[in-house]
């Protein structure tokens, strides 16, 4: 079978500690404001099974889904047709480690928008550390 031969290439996984309480991260990362303050616009909600878009600029609505929530510690939720990212929290006594693993690239495979996953993995993987910047910049505040 053609998927038998896909090649997948290594999950985008970064992690850092922010100088926050795990549940004002939580808050940053698992409700609709928080997300849009250091990621994108959305219409999330904090529920699983929930479908929701992500406003991804020039790319249009990005269309996603909760598969799993375990607040304060865990979000997942599938972005388009290919990725999962998943946001994972530690409370370490007042500061929070936080983990962004974005999965799904497929190096035979395409986005939506016809660039292929290598390309975008590439940009991506610089992307989520700006991104996280953001985030620490948003909870840190």
């Amino acid at each position: 079978m053609e998927n038998d031969r896909s090649q997948s290439l290594p999950d985008i996984r970064q992690t850092l500690v922010l100088n926050a309480p795990i549940r004002k991260v939580w808050d940053a990362v698992a409700t609709s404001e928080g997300i849009a303050a250091w990621f994108m616009p959305n219409d999330f909600q904090p529920v699983a099974g929930f479908e929701f878009h992500l406003e991804a600029g020039p790319f249009g609505k990005s269309p996603c889904k909760v598969t799993e929530i375990d607040p304060p510690n865990k979000l997942s939720f599938r972005w388009g047709a290919d990725w999962t990212l998943t946001f994972e929290l530690i409370d370490l006594d007042g500061k929070t480690e936080f983990t962004l693993i974005h999965s799904g690239w497929d190096a035979d495979k395409v986005t939506e928008f016809g660039e292929t996953h290598t390309l975008v993995r590439d940009r991506m993987n610089n992307g989520w550390a700006g991104l996280q910047q953001s985030l620490r910049k948003y909870v840190e505040a």
